[in-house]
């Protein structure tokens, strides 16, 4: 090879060879952040929904699966593009502070009660009001979560109608975990005592020992979920056009009967509703 065509061809070399660096950064950036439940990701519906998701867009998401006090604080943050979470009243403010422009319903399941099967507080039925009051009469374990999750929150919203304090008067049984669903259970399991889970963990749960559901049916017991992207008024670098395609594809009929599709043990965990109001 000439000098003359070694100076010609290098110029080339060099732009193809930076060309093909930048293609690796190119692909990762095609990703998003969402914080969310960990109801979410230890039912197992993340690993079912992302990849249909990622087949449908090219877009990969990482998740961050947190309690939802602790998920919408991320958003509040700005370090997660989506907020996924379970608890209406704290979503709603989320949007009312300017976190997001909209709060999209997604799906539903419920809230169950789980003690051991002998139901030694005698809680078994379908309120969960009457099912708690038996509980602070007794000595029975009861595990919190006590995360500031949307769990937490609804077990919080029944102890105050039961007329409980679970502050400084809390019942001797009342453990709080400061942990996710998962956890949870698995100190329950091993306390032989009491917890208020979403049905989705519980029907993925293995490791359940001597529990089974003893309060269910309550209409107090519905769990909505929502969904949100970052207001990117608030957090410029958020990834608003990526964030909004995997709003906007869970609420598609494609995302929803993607969600109806999970099953564990044949029951349907998730319920959608996005057009619900």
């Amino acid at each position: 090879m000439t000098v003359l065509r070694r100076r010609l061809l290098a110029p080339l070399m060099l732009a193809s060879l930076s060309c093909l660096s930048a293609l690796p950064a190119q692909a990762q950036d095609k990703f998003i952040v969402v914080a969310s439940t960990t109801s979410t990701e230890q039912s197992g519906l993340f690993g079912h929904l992302l990849p249909a998701f990622k087949q449908a867009t090219g877009v990969d998401v990482r998740v961050v699966a947190v309690g939802t006090g602790q998920a919408l604080d991320t958003g509040r943050r700005g370090d997660a593009d989506v907020v996924f979470v379970h608890d209406q009243v704290a979503e709603e403010k989320f949007v009312a502070e300017g976190f997001a422009l909209k709060r999209s319903p997604v799906m539903y399941n419920d809230f169950v009660l789980i003690g051991p099967k002998a139901d030694p507080a005698g809680v078994k039925g379908a309120d969960i009001v009457a099912a708690l009051g038996k509980l602070a009469a007794s000595p029975a374990a009861f595990v919190s979560r006590g995360d500031k999750s949307g769990t937490h929150a609804a077990e919080l919203r029944y102890w105050k109608t039961a007329g409980v304090d679970v502050g400084p008067g809390k019942p001797a049984g009342y453990k709080e975990c400061g942990c996710g669903m998962g956890p949870a259970l698995n100190m329950a399991s091993s306390m032989n005592g009491y917890v208020l889970a979403d049905r989705g963990t519980w029907l993925s749960f293995k490791n359940r020992g001597d529990l089974a559901v003893l309060v269910e049916g309550d209409k107090r017991l519905f769990n909505q979920y929502g969904v949100m992207a970052v207001n990117p008024a608030k957090h410029p670098h958020v990834k608003t056009a990526l964030g909004q395609s995997f709003v906007d594809w869970l609420i598609s009929p494609a995302g929803q009967t993607t969600i109806a599709g999970y099953k564990v043990g044949g029951e349907q965990l998730f319920f959608p509703n996005a057009t619900a109001k």
